[in-house]
């Protein structure tokens, strides 16, 4: 898989700054052992019926941000212009 894109829902979730700076640096590592390029795109992800009741402006930028992410990085794939079906 020469490309991938990790997003860490329901931090939003997390009371502790120091377990998620955990989580981030475990999958940075585990990232790094594959020999994956880092970036960095994360996020609370979508609140639809969250704790307030209502979407939150920071997951639907965090979505976004996600989105933005994908299409910077990875690539979009060649697609064959001829059929491949013989006659």
């Amino acid at each position: 898989m020469p490309y991938i894109v990790v997003f860490l829902n329901k931090v939003d979730l997390l009371d502790d700054e120091e377990l998620l700076e955990l989580v981030e640096m475990e999958v940075r590592e585990l990232l790094d052992t594959y020999e994956f390029r880092r970036r960095h795109a994360g996020g609370e992800g979508l609140r639809p019926e969250g704790r307030r009741g209502r979407a939150g402006p920071l997951g639907v930028q965090a979505i976004k941000a996600l989105m933005d992410a994908v299409d910077e990085y990875i690539p979009t794939p060649e697609r064959a212009l001829r059929s491949t079906s013989r006659s």
